[in-house]
């Protein structure tokens, strides 16, 4: 019996572990043949092996509970140890070492597929650096952590793929952001850096749809050991400031259900199959407890004109308030902290 991607050969960057672990997987038992990869094998077994940073807490690991420190273990691994499970799963797949801030090495890692599969189809830009803390606790360390993987690691894969896939006259490309886009407090480095990967997908999007590439976003929820860290590293901070955390049970059974196994997330084989020819420029919420969200593109959502002289003060203190702002809301009311 044929699978959907059956044929196709995959990239998936980050895939050591938690999500992108999942993901390559996931494409796998769907008939892809997977090259996965991360920064360096694995030699230690606790938080500071997750790929976050703790501003909030000068840079230092949280302390797990013995539940956390199962959940992390059950989703890390590296990109040798889940090669090895998709070949025990009797698929196809290799594993490449590369740093994906390095330009050099992500076109070697790109190679990699056309060496020991002869093609490209589909890459996945999942590799990641997370972070938590204040704004003024971020350091240019913090900044270049979060900020190099997930969009510099973007822009190198995609560089040395898309050439690739334009003369095939075919191709998928799914890069990883975060709902944090949007603007989530404490998270601005992180933040900052997924929004600039959705403007660079939508971008992008338009310029190759005529070779018959396709280029989506996606921000993903599901099990990993940088949730587990995130997690921790908040409980950890409010603990610190002395803050009693209040349990809404309502949101943790939410928050329990979109962060399952990533294995569950097969929105993603379809964005990357033939079927999905044209879905192209778009952002996706996915959770590995099977809930799926399109964003909208962004637009004005109210204008005022003015033709001839400039505004004067008087004449915009009238027509904010009644017309552009007339349904504003502050910052302030909007924050989640």
């Amino acid at each position: 019996m044929s699978k959907l991607l059956d044929g196709k050969v995959a990239i998936v960057t980050g895939s050591g572990q938690g999500v992108g672990r999942g993901i390559a997987l996931m494409l796998a038992r769907h008939g892809a043949r997977v090259v996965t990869n991360d920064l360096a094998p694995r030699r230690i077994t606790n938080a500071v092996a997750a790929p976050f940073r703790a501003s909030a807490l000068g840079g230092t690991a949280p302390a797990l509970t013995q539940e956390e420190s199962e959940r992390f273990e059950a989703t890390a691994g590296d990109a040798e140890s889940v090669a090895a499970q998709i070949i025990a799963e009797g698929g196809e797949a290799v594993h490449r070492y590369a740093d994906v801030t390095n330009h050099e090495a992500t076109g070697d890692l790109i190679q990699a597929a056309i060496e020991e599969f002869g093609r490209l189809d589909i890459l996945v830009n999942n590799a990641a650096g997370m972070g938590f803390g204040p704004f003024l606790s971020l350091t240019p360390e913090d900044w270049h952590f979060q900020v190099e993987a997930k969009l510099t690691g973007t822009y190198n894969c995609m560089s040395h793929a898309l050439p690739l896939m334009i003369k095939q006259g075919s191709g998928r490309i799914l890069n990883a952001s975060s709902d944090a886009w949007t603007g989530i407090p404490m998270v601005s480095a992180y933040a900052a850096a997924n929004a600039a990967v959705v403007a660079l997908t939508k971008s992008t999007a338009k310029e190759v749809a005529r070779h018959h590439v396709t280029i989506n976003a996606y921000c993903p929820q599901a099990a990993s050991p940088g949730h587990v860290s995130f997690n921790a590293t908040f409980r950890t901070m409010l603990q610190k400031q002395g803050i009693q955390l209040r349990v809404d049970e309502e949101r943790t059974r939410r928050s329990e259900k979109a962060h399952g196994p990533a294995e569950n997330m097969t929105f993603l084989a379809y964005l990357a199959s033939d079927e999905a020819a044209h879905i192209s420029g778009s952002v996706f919420s996915v959770t590995g407890g099977g809930d799926i969200a399109l964003y909208a593109d962004p637009q004005h959502s109210t204008s005022i004109v003015k033709d001839g002289e400039p505004w004067t003060i008087e004449e915009l203190r009238k027509s904010l308030h009644h017309e552009l702002l007339i349904d504003y809301r502050p910052v302030s009311e909007r924050s989640e902290f």
